[in-house]
């Protein structure tokens, strides 16, 4: 007897909550009926639930793919922009210099470049005021010099490295519209030459200290900062990702260990060049200086005196964001992905539980608990809508072949090289994980899987959740944990969307899954967000030639869909050269906060200004409905 059969009364509702549930949303109630007894739904009972769900899920018309230099959105929405690179934070400091001859000073006191992942923290009490924190990940030099080429002298590096970090603003909402509020007390900048304390397992230990600081717990900096996390006690969580970029070599035969070749680090550094004018930065001089980047730091934005701090706890690798969850037994679960081909999925597991009524109790919670890496298996084969198990690996010395033997000789050293250790204890390597959130509504966790044009190559099978050789589009992974609890070491996965290009690739695997289609296609998702009400927002950084591979697929973008039904529907289209990076809302939900970052990469752009022979700014822009309701909805 099948279930449908046994429970007559069974709703529509119930069809779809019970989707969710088995990993069969993604696009196909298909597979729901299927599922549940075989053709017991007709097609035309499917399109309405399916019709039904949309109308109350996704309130919007999706709009056309676009290649124009401007903010494109769905009808009845409209940008503005809330602050832009340059832009003074107090109002005795300098104006943005266009000319590109502003100092390194001014540039500490300033807005940073190439706004990534951000947070916002409503002000208690006030509702019409919030600050917000916002990566700046890196800078233009084509844009930041007047000669537009790689820095030339100490004071050149020094205004790169001030672009980026973290900058941590007031906002006010006055007449109905969210604004940047100068000379706030709270308003700050965090660059790479602020102090910032390394705490955790690995502070203090030999490989983290350098001449400078013998005791391997100060270090001058945060930068390359992708995205972010915010924790439930009120503070800001940025990730530094492409840190090993920043270094180089005086000494052109240096010779690099396994650890320094696996997170990339090179002789001629990466078009960063910091090297030849800041000696902290050459690893013939300074090779331990390395190992203090590429970890999660947490701030306090409500104190702008506080000290930033290195939470080494969680590991060191590229990461792009953290996302947060909690156990059922009340611990603190933070999700990590490595962006880089072929690395690895992590989340942390909390010693001690969070403290919801004394913040400041939590001010340590990240220095203790467990780290882990994801397994997956290699699925069930489904070319549409694949689907397995997984198990969270420990990544703890002593356990898992974690030690001496293998090269680690305590827990500081497993987490200094937790790439290392995840390949020692098996772990999947995976297709660029980027972005991680986890659903208000289920938590299911969901993570872009953003490209891997090597996936095939160098040891990296095509398998389970990354199915495809050569894998240009991207896709977004998502699982959900045994007993629904982020304690579990064992969960079962899903792909949610697999991206492609129907129109160039129609009937293969190139074409991208069910829920992709000519209207909605896209590549190389990155951003991730999920609102209140369960929405899924998608944000893209993927090729905008518009042509081969990527044509009709214009600009890159930001696309909303119903995790239940699967269904994806493109809302805004950036400018020219821009990536589409960083997403926030107001509380009420009727403000939606998303960066545009490097418009003009390669030319082409005066975004937002447009004034004639414009120098194209990274921005935070700020999106609302024209009648004044909720995002989306």
């Amino acid at each position: 007897m099948s279930l449908l059969e046994d429970n007559q009364s069974t709703d529509l509702e119930n069809i779809v909550g019970l989707s969710r549930r088995r990993f069969i949303g993604a696009g196909a109630l298909c597979g729901a009926a299927m599922f549940l007894g075989g053709n017991l739904l007709s097609r035309s009972v499917m399109a309405a639930a399916v019709s039904e769900g949309n109308k109350r899920m996704l309130g919007f018309d999706g709009i056309a793919a676009a290649t124009t230099d401007t903010i494109t959105l769905a009808p009845g929405y409209k940008a503005s922009v809330l602050i832009s690179w340059g832009q003074p934070l107090q109002k005795n400091a300098p104006a943005f210099d266009p000319s590109g001859n502003g100092t390194a000073g001014a540039q500490e006191v300033q807005f940073g470049d190439n706004n990534d992942g951000m947070s916002l923290f409503p002000m208690p009490g006030d509702e019409n005021r919030a600050l917000m924190a916002i990566n700046n990940e890196y800078t233009n030099y084509r844009y930041l010099f007047p000669h537009g080429g790689q820095p030339q002298s100490a004071e050149e590096v020094h205004k790169a490295q001030a672009c980026e970090g973290v900058s941590v603003i007031e906002i006010e909402r006055r007449r109905g519209q969210w604004q940047f509020v100068q000379d706030s007390r709270y308003n700050r900048r965090i660059h790479g030459n602020t102090p910032i304390r390394l705490s955790g397992p690995a502070a203090g230990h030999d490989w983290v200290k350098t001449s400078a600081d013998k005791s391997g717990k100060k270090v001058l900096g945060t930068f390359q900062n992708c995205a972010n996390g915010m924790t439930p006690w009120g503070t800001y969580l940025t990730c530094e990702e492409n840190f090993t970029d920043c270094f180089g070599s005086s000494k052109a035969d240096l010779k690099f260990d396994d650890a320094q070749k696996r997170y990339g680090a090179t002789v001629t550094s990466r078009e960063i060049n910091w090297h030849p004018h800041d000696p902290r930065f050459d690893l013939a001089k300074n090779p331990n200086e390395l190992n203090r980047h590429g970890w999660v730091v947490e701030i306090d934005p409500f104190d702008p005196k506080s000290t930033p701090v290195k939470r080494t706890a969680l590991g060191r690798f590229k990461h792009e964001n953290a996302a947060l969850a909690q156990t059922h037994d009340g611990r603190a679960v933070v999700y990590m992905g490595d962006d880089e081909r072929g690395e690895f999925i992590y989340k942390f597991v909390s010693r001690d539980r969070i403290d919801h009524r004394n913040a400041k109790a939590n001010r340590d919670l990240l220095d203790h608990g467990t780290l882990y890496v994801a397994r997956f298996d290699a699925g069930d084969g489904n070319p549409d809508h694949p689907k397995g198990k997984g198990q969270w690996i420990e990544l703890s010395h002593g356990k898992n072949g974690l030690d001496a033997s293998k090269g680690f000789n305590g827990q500081a050293e497993v987490l200094i090289h937790a790439r290392l250790a995840g390949s020692a204890v098996g772990a999947t390597r995976m297709d660029r994980p980027e972005w991680i959130v986890v659903s208000p509504k289920d938590g299911q966790v969901y993570c872009t899987l953003t490209n891997n044009a090597k996936r095939g190559e160098d040891g990296q099978p095509v398998d389970g959740p990354n199915p495809r050789a050569k894998n240009v589009y991207g896709q977004i992974l998502r699982w959900r944990t045994d007993r629904d609890d982020h304690a579990s070491n064992t969960f079962e996965w899903d792909l949610f969307v697999v991206a492609g290009n129907p129109t160039v690739h129609a009937g293969t695997p190139k074409a991208g899954s069910s829920n992709v289609n000519a209207q909605n296609m896209f590549n190389s998702p990155d951003g991730l967000g999920f609102d209140k009400a369960g929405r899924l927002w998608i944000l893209t950084d993927g090729d905008s030639s518009n042509a081969g591979d990527f044509a009709g697929m214009g600009n890159n973008q930001m696309l909303c869909a119903d995790p239940d039904t699967g269904e994806i529907r493109r809302f805004m289209v950036g400018p020219v050269g821009c990536e589409v990076t960083g997403i926030s809302f107001a509380p009420d939900q009727k403000a939606l906060f998303v960066g545009i970052q490097h418009p003009g990469e390669n030319g082409g752009s005066t975004f937002p200004e447009h004034l004639p022979n414009g120098k194209p700014r990274s921005s935070v822009m700020v999106i609302t409905r024209e009648d004044g309701g909720v995002i989306g909805a």
